[in-house]
């Protein structure tokens, strides 16, 4: 019956896929099957001596949120960022999740341990958290007790810090905005050619309140190939933008062969956006999949650059040799078959 469900709602969403908003990350999103922690080493994370897997058992919010009928969007490896205002202009800002100190989170941890759950677990957050600078903000949707924002399962408080040229910690983030333009680089499908991508300089404004994927050279180990050590490429892509248009129905086992015999399925997750605002994702390590392994589907879309200097410096100030859009203007109207193809020789 779910089958039938999908394919009826398949055709119908597409017709309005393209004039909703796609739902903004806000905060961790949930697996669309339930999820149990194994005791062997992370596949994900280094150092890691469990691994968090997943049942074959659809997650009940995923149920509820009519998933079948959900946008299937491609899941890209890259650091989450958000656009909104900061000093009253339209502003770049980066993840930064309030996290607790070591004592704070040893004790988070031994409750976790010998409880089986977080629950009940009570939290000082004026005492239990790091510092993080007077300009960072809490993300939407986290909840608040006495006008404090209040800790997610995992103990974090997932927030934004504004990306400000001079911070050197969020260089690479700044390398893809230009302030005084009021412009980002961005990598999109084409909206004429929807085969193709295009990396492109896009208004802020126009990015306002979204939430987008910074990847690229020093992002992630650059599983896309972008750039190199002496020329890095980075661009952010709009979340929700690169829709899976032949995507599996949502079952174990139908997931699994998609992301390993699939060319479509050489990803590094799906997101599903709900009808109603919910999230819902697979990773392939929840699957116990590898990632990154072997070639990418993005890296097999050819790509076009619409990036004009003229656009944001007139009068050719800009230094060629480190700004990305007065590098990203010498392509200008060229077509590659793969962003990893856009390389600087010099």
């Amino acid at each position: 019956m779910r089958c039938c469900k999908l394919r009826l709602c398949r055709s119908s969403f597409r017709a309005g896929a393209a004039m909703r908003r796609r739902g903004s990350v806000q905060q961790k999103i949930p697996c669309v099957f339930l999820t149990e922690v194994r005791e062997e080493p992370s596949r994900k994370r280094d150092r890691q001596q469990f691994q968090v897997v997943a049942t074959e058992n659809v997650n009940p919010v995923a149920l509820e949120s009519d998933i079948d009928c959900a946008l299937a969007t491609e899941k890209l490896d890259g650091t989450c960022c958000y656009v909104t205002t900061y000093n009253g202009e339209p502003y770049l800002w980066a993840r930064l999740d309030r996290k607790p100190t070591k004592q704070a989170d040893k004790r988070f941890k031994k409750y976790q341990h010998s409880q089986k759950t977080c629950k009940g677990f009570t939290w000082s957050v004026e005492e239990d958290f790091r510092a993080v600078p007077d300009s960072w903000i809490p993300a939407h949707r986290v909840q608040r007790e006495n006008g404090h924002p209040v800790p997610d399962e995992h103990g974090h408080i997932p927030g934004w810090v504004p990306v400000e040229e001079t911070n050197k910690q969020y260089c690479w983030h700044s390398s893809v905005v230009n302030y005084e333009a009021g412009l980002a680089v961005v990598l999109r499908p084409h909206p004429v050619d929807k085969g193709l991508l295009e990396i492109a300089s896009v208004p802020l404004l126009e990015l306002m309140e979204q939430t987008l994927e910074l990847i690229g050279t020093n992002i992630n180990g650059n599983p896309y190939g972008l750039g190199s050590k002496k020329h890095p490429v980075h661009v952010l892509v709009p979340h929700g933008i690169l829709q899976v248009r032949n995507a599996p129905p949502v079952e174990y086992q139908q997931l699994y062969s998609w992301f390993q015999e699939c060319h479509e399925g050489r990803v590094e997750g799906i997101v599903w956006h709900c009808n109603d605002g919910t999230l819902i994702k697979v990773h392939r390590h929840h699957l116990g999949l590898k990632w990154p392994d072997g070639d990418t589907f993005l890296n097999s879309r050819p790509v076009v650059v619409h990036v004009d200097r003229k656009e944001y410096d007139p009068a050719g100030l800009a230094d060629s040799h480190k700004d990305l859009f007065c590098i990203l203007s010498g392509f200008n109207g060229e077509h590659f078959n793969s962003i990893r193809d856009i390389q600087v020789e010099n």
